[in-house]
């Protein structure tokens, strides 16, 4: 499928990007291409293919929710590089 570089300026204006004018034929060969493979897809029969969410098969893969003994705050902080009236020291990452 041909696109114009009326069609791309034009979808580059609705997502608000700034398109290099240089890049515009470019742009216009890469669609077109997509949307020849996407054109390839509509041709295939997949009326007897059942709807999936996904492609594979998925199984739940999380562990009961069950209730255990936490670590108390010592044992926590036993590894720590640095502690301070009972917490983790870390670096400060926000300035302010």
């Amino acid at each position: 499928m041909k696109i114009t570089k009326e069609e791309v300026l034009h979808v580059a204006n609705l997502a608000r990007l700034d398109v290099d004018k240089v890049l515009i034929d470019k742009f216009a060969r890469q669609i077109g291409t997509v949307l020849e493979y996407v054109d390839k897809l509509k041709a295939v029969d997949t009326r007897d293919v059942i709807p999936t969410s996904h492609a594979i098969s998925l199984t739940n893969a999380f562990r009961e929710d069950d209730e255990r003994q936490s670590f108390d705050s010592d044992s926590a902080l036993s590894n720590a590089p640095e502690k301070e009236d009972g917490n983790f020291i870390v670096p400060k990452v926000i300035n302010s």
